[in-house]
């Protein structure tokens, strides 16, 4: 019998996008041995919470993110010698749609010329054993999974291919009892969230129209959570790390989240998501995945696909002109199809799951995004 590989998934972005590479992550940990996780500084939390990854390494790649750190040789050489260290068979490279696995690749074969399967639109030469190439407007998660499955991985028997995060702890002493919806505000890129006028106006919104409102955000985002949630909900802006943050949106009957980490959590968590969703990337391949979802905002407005950080549209019509109306039906809807269930202290910790992936998602015009 030909023993299961050794396996290193490369997937160097954010909390979401580690998120979304969670079924590839199943489906290789299916196959393999020992899997490992190399991810960056800011998906490290969320590489925590996937399961079936055996262990975790921390690379903080020049040529990814919106920061990126000065090329460093002495930084490149040390995790050069981590990859040869892990005596990995496998490697695996995920990327988002319009990034090059090749500098990665590159390391690997550096550190011991591991067998590399990657999406590549430019020419690899030898750095990739499987060029694999995306299907047109795939969704991040598909994708990935469409990647390790030609790589020879596949979903283990009763996996719906969902997102998944291990169980969250019961977050019902920071929420407190009774039905409630998170709002979340805040974004990693300012273009993809509401102006905090206008979120604030959706949780006073949401709150007349006779939800509970929760309001979360990182610890760097207390100022925009206490003038979102005013005397209209309760904040928690920065007392929540992920996996607490986990908690309180399995505990919620929806989300109203923008395109950020947060939606992709709530998905792996079964919460519906009313996404409000700047067009500044392609809603199609972001949306929140496998969960009843709404995607809000103009999906044709003049940002529409370019990938802008600030939006470049006086007003930020495309999110701040989504009418209370469309929100509250939107939420009205979502929460119809999730009834309240009472966790209580004996289902502490305790997982809810979602429907197949696909089932149950409300019709809409595109579907939504994070970075």
């Amino acid at each position: 019998m030909t023993a299961l590989p050794r396996t290193l998934v490369v997937r160097l972005d954010s909390a979401g996008d580690v998120l979304l590479a969670g079924p590839a992550i199943r489906a290789v940990a299916a196959g393999s041995s020992h899997t490992a996780l190399l991810c960056g500084p800011l998906g490290e939390a969320a590489a925590h919470l996937l399961p079936g990854v055996d262990e975790i390494l921390v690379h903080d790649a020049p040529w990814v993110g919106l920061r990126p750190p000065p090329v460093d040789r002495d930084v490149t050489e040390a995790l050069v010698g981590r990859l040869a260290a892990g005596r990995f068979d496998r490697a695996l490279i995920l990327t988002s749609f319009h990034q090059s696995p090749l500098p990665a690749a590159l390391l690997l074969k550096l550190a011991g010329d591991v067998w590399t399967a990657a999406d590549c639109v430019d020419y690899p030469g030898a750095l990739l054993d499987l060029r694999h190439r995306r299907a047109p407007d795939r969704h991040e998660a598909e994708a990935a999974l469409d990647l390790v499955r030609a790589a020879g991985y596949g979903l283990p028997p009763g996996d719906d291919g969902r997102l998944r995060v291990l169980p969250p702890p019961d977050t019902s002493g920071l929420t407190g009892s009774g039905p409630y919806v998170v709002l979340h505000p805040g974004a990693a890129v300012p273009a993809r969230a509401w102006s905090a006028p206008r979120a604030a106006r959706a949780a006073a919104a949401l709150a007349a129209a006779g939800h509970r409102v929760v309001v979360t955000g990182g610890p760097d985002e207390r100022e925009l959570t206490a003038e979102v949630a005013g005397g209209h909900g309760l904040d928690l802006g920065g007392r929540t790390d992920l996996r607490r943050l986990a908690g309180v949106l399995a505990g919620a009957r929806a989300a109203v989240v923008g395109n950020t980490g947060p939606a992709h959590l709530a998905a792996a968590v079964g919460t519906p998501v009313a996404s409000v969703f700047a067009p500044v990337v392609p809603a199609g391949r972001w949306a929140p995945y496998g969960v009843p979802h709404v995607v809000l905002g103009d999906q044709r407005a003049p940002c529409a696909d370019s990938r802008a950080r600030q939006c470049p549209v006086p007003g930020h019509p495309c999110l701040d002109g989504i009418p209370d109306a469309e929100l509250l039906a939107a939420v009205a809807e979502l929460t119809g199809r999730r009834p309240h269930i009472d966790r209580g202290p004996a289902r502490a910790g305790g997982h809810r799951r979602p429907p197949p992936v696909g089932a149950a998602e409300l019709p809409t015009d595109d579907r939504g995004a994070t970075v």
